[in-house]
């Protein structure tokens, strides 16, 4: 472990968000906001928490930046696939108000949990997008369920995702604990950062030993570099040392 603080020039990691310190822009992805009442209706019984921690932890990330330009918000903000719940009529549209007031313009993303989002998000004066393109810095924002077609995909260098919800586990012994991750690797060429959920009701999918959805990471991602989230983001290497050393601490 190091300090390597960025994943690529002028990108950090801030909490769950990344961080473009020139555009002035945070990434954030897949909050899944509602989650909890699917949960009920399915007879698990778990308190509905999850949007005052997303709250607090943006909270936390937007008090160490300056003030934003834009805030991307990376696909699936509400999780029930055909229709809105009520937890989720209130949630989203409290938490969009909450993020307007941090910064000039929302860029929504469409995720595959989205696909009735629209009443919501038109509410806030918002529409949603397919992607977002930052044209100087060669950056596409997708949300990472499907492999873009566009010109956009094209031209750019860099390309950020969410979708995958990506964590690691860490052994000691017959000890194991899962962590949040981003992760640095490449597509095609290009640039790929994929960014962890901001859902804090779960983990996410360990991507050391789980199968893996995104098309964009169906290849060997021996290569790949790690940032673990606990307190903030800490550089654990290549995916291929993790491995080798989870195996060794077993």
């Amino acid at each position: 472990m190091n300090e390597k603080k960025e994943i690529l020039k002028g990108m950090r990691p801030v909490n769950l968000g990344l961080f473009f310190e020139k555009e002035k822009i945070l990434a954030i992805a897949d909050l899944h906001l509602g989650y909890e009442e699917m949960l009920n209706a399915q007879g698990v019984f778990l308190p509905r928490t999850n949007f005052e921690k997303i709250r607090k932890a943006l909270d936390e990330m937007l008090k160490e930046l300056p003030k934003l330009d834009i805030i991307v918000i990376l696909g699936d903000l509400k999780h029930e696939f055909g229709f809105i719940s009520q937890q989720e009529w209130k949630e989203v549209i409290e938490m969009l108000q909450f993020l307007q007031k941090h910064c000039k313009k929302i860029v929504l993303i469409k995720g595959n949990h989205d696909k009735i989002l629209g009443p919501l998000v038109k509410w806030e004066g918002l529409k949603i997008e397919e992607e977002f393109y930052i044209t100087k810095a060669g950056v596409l924002f997708l949300h990472g369920d499907k492999i873009s077609a566009s010109d956009n995909f094209q031209k750019a260098k860099t390309i950020v995702i969410g979708h995958e919800h990506p964590a690691v586990s860490l052994r000691e012994g017959i000890k194991s604990e899962m962590f949040k991750c981003f992760l640095k690797g490449k597509f095609k060429g290009k640039n790929l950062v994929i960014l962890p959920s901001l859902d804090l009701v779960s983990t996410g999918t360990n991507i050391l030993r789980e199968k893996l959805l995104s098309p964009f990471l169906k290849q060997d991602l021996g290569n790949f570099e790690c940032w673990l989230v606990e307190d903030k983001a800490y550089y654990f290497g290549r995916l291929t040392e993790l491995r080798y050393k989870n195996i060794l601490t077993r």
